[in-house]
């Protein structure tokens, strides 16, 4: 008879005392309730079994492109991870999205034979949560005056005209050049502050982005949670500093800690 499901993994959970389901969110759609196996001692796995007829290769291909199904998905697995990690004494990996086995024995083997890296991880991220940041241009570069502007009013002096259209176009360039040189300043001193306070820090490459206004920075920070109070209060300070750069922070979080477990998230 062929295989109709796969197992699929959420998380590895290191906790001392047993982990209780009650509450948990119920997951992935057509998934059943999500369980938790050990693999060894103080260590499980989150599971599910999952149908092949949605989340098989030939069906979850297609579906890739879907971003609002794949927002669905990420939001019930994050849901699942993120009911463990707010559990008191437990320390949380997660999975990658759509990391699945064809059995659970299987799976039980994988963690096993990464065994080392899920123990890094494990102690890496022990007692912190992750918060993220992001800084863009609160303001549009200033404007440029447009041909129509330039020519809807005829000037005997069309020369000089011309000449203070040109000077125009060159401030205004400079002017936007250095209100984003501030802001860039002021997201960077941002990421240093708040590095200072993160046992662990990461933050995107800048590249190009599709739209007028792409970020600043975009960084991810792993915050012990003794330490939650006083990296919010600098977050504030900061956000300030930037506001007063011309440049907008959001902060989220706290978060399982997505962008800190390295390899031992993802499937070998």
């Amino acid at each position: 008879m062929p295989q109709t499901t796969a197992i699929y993994l959420y998380c590895v959970v290191r906790a001392v005392r047993q982990l209780s389901l009650t509450r948990v969110p119920a997951g992935l759609g057509g998934a059943t309730r999500p369980q938790a196996t050990r693999v060894t001692a103080g260590l499980s796995l989150i599971h599910a079994d999952v149908p092949l007829d949605i989340y098989g290769p030939s069906r979850l291909e297609p579906r890739l492109a879907d971003l609002a199904w794949i927002a669905d998905v990420a939001v019930a697995h994050e849901s699942v991870v993120e009911h463990f990690a707010r559990m008191q004494a437990a320390t949380v990996v997660p999975m990658k999205l759509f990391t699945m086995f064809s059995s659970l024995d299987k799976a039980i083997a994988d963690v096993r034979g990464r065994r080392a890296a899920v123990n890094r991880a494990l102690r890496h991220i022990a007692g912190c949560e992750e918060w993220g940041i992001r800084v863009s241009r609160a303001v549009a570069p200033a404007s440029l005056p447009t041909v129509a502007e330039r020519t809807s009013k005829r000037s005997p002096r069309r020369e000089q005209s011309g000449v203070a259209f040109l000077v125009a176009r060159r401030d205004a360039r400079d002017a936007a050049r250095a209100a984003r040189v501030e802001a860039l300043t002021a997201a960077d001193a941002s990421f240093t502050r708040l590095q200072k306070l993160a046992r662990d820090a990461r933050r995107r490459d800048r590249g190009t982005e599709p739209g007028s206004n792409p970020p600043l920075l975009e960084a991810s920070f792993l915050v012990p949670t003794a330490s939650r109070t006083k990296f919010q209060a600098e977050a504030r300070r900061q956000a300030a500093a930037c506001a007063a750069a011309g440049a907008d922070m959001t902060l989220t979080g706290p978060w399982p800690a997505y962008n800190f477990v390295g390899d031992a998230g993802d499937r070998t």
